[in-house]
């Protein structure tokens, strides 16, 4: 096995269909993280592209009076065209329509059938022309297809067939064996639980009386091979397989198929089953992220179309528009912790700018570079060694170094950008507690170019830490603060060092903010109503128990997302969470199991009691307390109606 790189992929997307948001998190995603470990100096590789043949596609081109290859011409420059637009730094874009990935999927074919892995029979069974996938009759729901839940079609008809049924029990093995090739973790369950039912041979060819555009069955004219045998050997054509043995040995096995959970079978069941056939290493990891909702439902093109114009969340491609590529790269990456669904909406993006990138990084950097331009003609004062008052500071930059490497290696990437984002808010309180403009009217001018000198440096780390995340935005701030041109993509090594910014360094003038803070409509408008509303006073209300507020301030109440839910085994009544407070994780046991399952509370929003002393229910250690309202038969969490990161303080 070659560990030594890092190899990633997208799914080839169905060149039919029009770029949506999850093509687009799914290939920025993985952008990131060959930008991260290039940051890492690892030896990469990133692969993207689109699956062109099918029955749509032929559909499509009869419709448009053309043919299907034209109408793959066409089509596929709406995807090269934005991930160009999304700065993604694919090393290829295959195309399976390609001549090297059709004369290799055929060189398969063949060598299967010579294995006599690959056979004819007459096939009875329901088919969905949209998924192009045959299922039997336990399979449906409501008599539709259990994918896209759209009615199906009765065929019967001769077929070839890939005996994956002979790979189900090495395939279970290696499963189990390998904790790590299937993420995350409820992922490889899902997929166990599918492998316990009788595992089905695969129908791998359509007949061309039914299909003509695909691949030819080398070993039958009359028949082409099925759209998603087809696709799934992109991940090896682009590498070389049977083409350049050298590049192959060199990339292959893949370090991670990122894909969305809906393509989970195809790609645990039927791809893993077709390398063990080859005689070929399984990739290291393939990795399930999750979707993207609006109002609790899949952000997809079928159900885009069903909603009402009010009703449809703003679409990302007009969020780049509006807010540049680097803030829209920023939110997907920081506000979904990848393998869990994540709502997505206008106000939580303006939300997350606002916060982390307009008031957090944004302001600092015009605090500190403004000064440096008035006070020092815009250049970097002399380093000097971190003092006591630095170090909060130089720790939480280094802390953030060590959380964004674990976050590039470990798909962790929204908590390195928390960690990230937490030494942006220690430099702002360095800034504060230092008062540099306090040190100007004083003229101490020494300390105020070690203050500046160190915010600066401060700076240099973070920005080199989101450059994957945001490259454009990030190299225009290394830019300002006075990197050479040549250096302005950063490695990691010289990250977790101070001191690195040269002394004397010219800045660049910051003539725009950074990151200008969104106002939006409503916002201007619930300002202009504070202002002219006129409270009027209201009787104090008698109530019991009365505590005053210095007891009150004695609660630590936090917003808190929930990452995990799980039942406590022997305990009807309790849940066991995992929640998320700002970078902190902790466990807390709840008695909600009557009224919540755990499937249903992941990626909820709660507020708990953060500094309730822990204690330990069936064993288990509870380390806080969540907030809920109970009636006799009733129980409702405490939650927020607008989206706020956690951590947030309540009250």
């Amino acid at each position: 096995m070659n560990n030594n790189h890092f190899y990633v992929t997208t799914p080839i997307y169905y060149v039919n269909d029009k770029p949506h948001i999850g093509h687009s998190y799914t290939t920025i995603l993985a952008d990131v993280l060959a930008r991260g470990h290039r940051l890492l100096d690892e030896p990469t590789y990133f692969l993207t592209g689109t699956d062109e043949h099918g029955l749509k596609v032929q559909q499509a081109a009869q419709k448009n009076n053309t043919t299907p290859l034209e109408h793959c011409n066409r089509t596929v420059i709406r995807f090269q065209e934005l991930w160009q637009k999304l700065e993604i730094t694919n090393d290829y874009f295959i195309r399976t329509t390609e001549e090297r990935h059709e004369r290799v999927v055929q060189e398969i074919l063949t060598d299967l059938y010579n294995k006599d892995l690959i056979y004819s029979a007459d096939y009875e069974g329901w088919y969905c022309i949209p998924c192009e996938r045959f299922f039997t009759e336990k399979d449906l729901q409501d008599g539709c297809c259990p994918d896209c839940h759209r009615k199906v079609e009765s065929l019967i008809e001769k077929n070839y067939f890939f005996k994956m049924s002979q790979f189900q029990k090495p395939l279970i093995d290696y499963i189990e064996s390998h904790p790590n090739f299937i993420q995350p973790a409820h992922r490889r369950q899902e997929t166990l639980g599918f492998l316990q039912k009788p595992l089905s041979d695969l129908c791998i060819s359509r007949p061309k009386s039914r299909l003509s555009w695909g691949i030819d069955l080398p070993f039958d004219d009359q028949y082409v091979t099925y759209v998603w045998f087809d696709a799934l050997v992109n991940y090896i054509s682009a590498v070389g397989y049977k083409t350049d043995e050298e590049q192959f040995r060199r990339w292959w096995p893949a370090s991670y198929h990122l894909i969305g959970k809906d393509i989970l079978t195809t790609h645990t069941v039927y791809w893993p089953t077709m390398l063990m056939a080859l005689g070929l290493e399984l990739p290291k990891a393939i990795f399930a992220h999750g979707w993207w909702l609006s109002q609790g439902s899949k952000v997809s093109k079928t159900a885009m179309a069903e909603m009402t114009a009010a009703a449809k969340p703003a679409n990302p491609m007009d969020m780049v528009d509006r807010y540049g590529v680097d803030a829209l790269r920023y939110y997907l990456m920081a506000a979904m912790s990848l393998g869990q669904d994540t709502e997505f909406s206008e106000d939580a993006f303006i939300l997350k700018f606002n916060s982390d990138l307009a008031n957090d990084l944004g302001n600092l950097t015009s605090r500190a570079v403004k000064m440096l331009e008035k006070n020092f003609a815009g250049k970097l004062p002399p380093a000097s060694e971190p003092g006591d008052e630095e170090t909060a500071l130089v720790a939480a930059c280094q802390n953030a170094v060590k959380a964004m490497q674990n976050g590039i290696e470990n798909m962790q990437l929204d908590r390195g950008i928390a960690d990230v984002i937490a030494a942006v808010r220690e430099g702002n309180r360095y800034f504060d507690l230092q008062k540099p403009w306090t040190l100007v009217k004083e003229g101490n001018i020494e300390k105020l170019g070690r203050v500046l000198r160190n915010t600066a440096e401060c700076l240099r780390i973070v920005s080199g830490l989101l450059y994957p995340v945001m490259p454009g935005k990030m190299s225009e701030l290394r830019r300002i603060l006075g990197i050479r041109q040549d250096q302005l993509v950063p490695v990691m090594k010289n990250l977790g060092k101070w001191n690195i910014l040269p002394d004397g360094a010219e800045l660049h003038p910051l003539e725009a903010p950074l990151f200008p803070r969104i106002e939006t409509a409503k916002a201007k408008f619930d300002e202009s109503v504070k202002a002219a509303a006129k409270p009027v006073p209201a009787p104090a209300p008698v109530l019991p128990n009365v505590i005053g507020i210095e007891d009150f301030a004695k609660v630590s109440l936090k917003t808190a997302e929930i990452i995990s839910a799980e039942k406590v085994e022997g305990a009807d009544k309790l849940l066991k969470l995992q929640v998320r407070t700002g970078s902190e994780e902790r466990q807390i046991v709840a008695g909600i199991a009557k009224y919540y399952a755990p499937e249903d509370l992941p990626g909820k929003t709660i507020v708990i009691v953060a500094n309730l002393k822990p204690r330990e229910l069936r064993g288990l250690t509870s380390h806080g307390m969540l907030l809920a309202a109970k009636t006799a038969d009733q129980l409702t969490l405490i939650t927020t109606d607008k989206p706020i990161p956690s951590g947030a303080s309540v009250g």
